[in-house]
């Protein structure tokens, strides 16, 4: 059912407020690593951190433009992440768990994309973000692949299967919790009603 008051359906300002919230919670947890890390990582994490805060404005300029405003959904995705796998142990763990979580990013942006309901305004928003999430995924491989005579290829390859698995037990829990939100996504129907006339 859509509300009247917003050009978005209610599914549609719910999912959009997931995707911010998402990336708010990963400017807090970038902003807490680049704080730390020190080396030749310290420039691509600190605009790692940059690029989340930004993505987050993006989706909050979206949703008004749209006529709503962001809702605050009860658990963000990254939350799932620690209660499963606790909080990465090193900075190899850190690039670890991120190259899994924004392959995931990267996958539901994508679907999004191929709806042919997607609003033009969700649209230009999600090129925008995918530009840097591209560079995200590029950088952490090349980090991950320089930690290897540090923590070993066979750990780094352990480590991201863990996160791996984790990462797909989470997104089956999420969408047994929330598949009604994104059904249009994962092979429902098709979108909400007024998806086509928002």
């Amino acid at each position: 059912m859509s509300s009247a008051r917003h050009g978005l359906s209610d599914n549609d300002r719910w999912l959009l407020s997931f995707y911010r919230s998402s990336e708010i919670n990963g400017a807090l947890f970038f902003g807490r690593v680049a704080r730390i890390v020190r080396g030749p990582l310290q420039v691509d994490v600190t605009h790692h951190f940059s690029d989340e805060a930004a993505h987050a404005s993006h989706w909050t300029h979206c949703i008004d433009d749209l006529g709503a405003t962001p809702i605050r959904p009860p658990r963000a995705y990254q939350d799932r992440y620690l209660d499963a796998v606790g909080l990465p142990a090193n900075l190899m763990e850190v690039m670890a768990i991120t190259q899994v979580f924004e392959k995931r990013v990267i996958g539901q942006y994508r679907r999004h994309l191929r709806h042919p309901g997607t609003h033009p305004r969700i649209r230009r928003t999600i090129e925008q973000i995918m530009r840097d999430e591209r560079w995200h995924v590029q950088y952490v491989k090349q980090a991950l692949e320089e930690m290897a005579g540090r923590y070993g290829e066979e750990e780094i390859r352990r480590t991201l299967d863990r996160y791996t698995a984790a990462d797909q037990e989470i997104y089956a829990e999420t969408l047994a919790e929330y598949g009604e939100r994104m059904d249009f996504l994962t092979g429902g129907d098709g979108p909400p009603a007024d998806r086509r006339t928002a």
